[in-house]
């Protein structure tokens, strides 16, 4: 059966990697992205799909009432996918107003807009940072639905928030909700602030790879397509009201990424450069996927090792992309494209 189904934040890394497996598998579906296409959202991502007769991109920023109220009224969704947010931590630290506003009241607007118009679904894309960290010297401790929220940063506070928003329209409004909480990704069109990317662009071009404190912090690494497979279960399969941890099992350090990364390209360990930390930097996230495998079948299919070479490939062979980002030009790509995609 035929799905409507609105995708914000379709621009940046993950929504688009969703759009193009949703597109891929489901090819009667209507696609919409909504996406105000801000620094981390790169409307050149979506070329390869812009010409496809069940895909439509609209400029718009989920905080605008009225054009979302106006889009809903043009496209009856079945569905609605909000990975829509503000994502970096120290963007946030530098500037938590923003976040705040897109993450919590931006929620809010499209889960209004749902109310008002009717949807089958809302799925908040979360992340596990609004659970805190874990300590290193506990590797048998991991995060389950269950564990309480502990904040340390503006984003992963304004993510929480959202989250608890999220769970009240449901109990009080009856809206039909689920939430994930997903571990770091990685993989194609990642935006090259983040590490893996960083790490590749900058070995690529003899720069220094920056690494903060002592690189010892772990993350739960996935692959970004095997997270777009659990959220297609989820829309489709999972409960109402319920919440499902997303989760590699690929715990790696940073500075073993780095490292690895250097080996992969053939560039020397001498790049790595150690900077101050960051503010309330969390040491270890691990994600316990148990829910999502028992109740709906999913399981990680990409070993790290597998990905991440097939990560490092796809930046060799997508040279133009990142170079455009770190240029600064593919802000230029919305204004020469936009005005005749938009329909």
């Amino acid at each position: 059966m035929s799905k409507r189904i609105i995708v914000t934040g379709g621009a940046g890394f993950i929504g688009s990697n969703f759009i193009f497996h949703m597109l891929k598998k489901y090819p009667s579906y209507r696609i919409i992205c909504l996406d105000k296409l801000t620094y981390a959202g790169n409307l050149s991502t979506l070329e390869p799909v812009m010409n496809n007769p069940n895909f439509r991109f609209v400029k718009l920023d989920i905080c605008d009432r009225k054009g979302v109220y106006a889009l809903f009224e043009e496209e009856h969704p079945d569905i609605v996918v909000n990975f829509a947010a503000e994502s970096h931590v120290d963007r946030s630290i530098e500037n938590p107003e923003v976040f705040l506003q897109t993450n919590i009241l931006g929620t809010q607007v499209m889960m209004d807009a749902c109310r008002k118009y009717g949807i089958k679904r809302y799925h908040q894309v979360s992340t596990d940072e609004v659970y805190g960290d874990l300590p290193l010297d506990r590797p048998d401790l991991f995060f389950t639905e269950k564990t309480p929220i502990h904040t340390s940063s503006p984003y992963s506070a304004s993510k929480a928030s959202a989250d608890l928003l999220v769970l009240a329209y449901h109990r009080t409004f009856g809206l039909p909700v689920t939430i994930s909480r997903c571990s770091n990704n990685y993989g194609p069109y990642h935006f090259p602030e983040k590490l893996i990317p960083l790490m590749i662009a900058s070995c690529l071009n003899d720069k220094p790879l920056p690494v903060y404190g002592k690189g010892e912090n772990v993350r739960d690494w996935l692959y970004v397509e095997d997270h777009c497979k659990a959220i297609d279960l989820i829309i489709h399969n999972g409960r109402e009201g319920e919440i499902y941890n997303v989760g590699g099992h690929n715990e790696m350090r940073n500075i073993d990424i780095v490292k690895l990364i250097c080996k992969e390209l053939g560039k020397p360990e001498s790049l790595i450069t150690y900077v101050t930390d960051r503010k309330g930097h969390d040491m270890r996230y691990a994600i316990d996927p148990t829910k999502i495998h028992t109740e709906l079948g999913w399981l990680p299919e990409t070993k790290f090792e597998d990905g991440i070479k097939k990560t490092i490939k796809w930046y060799l062979d997508n040279r133009e992309w990142w170079e455009a980002i770190i240029s600064g030009e593919y802000q230029n790509y919305y204004k020469r494209m936009y005005i005749k995609r938009d329909k």
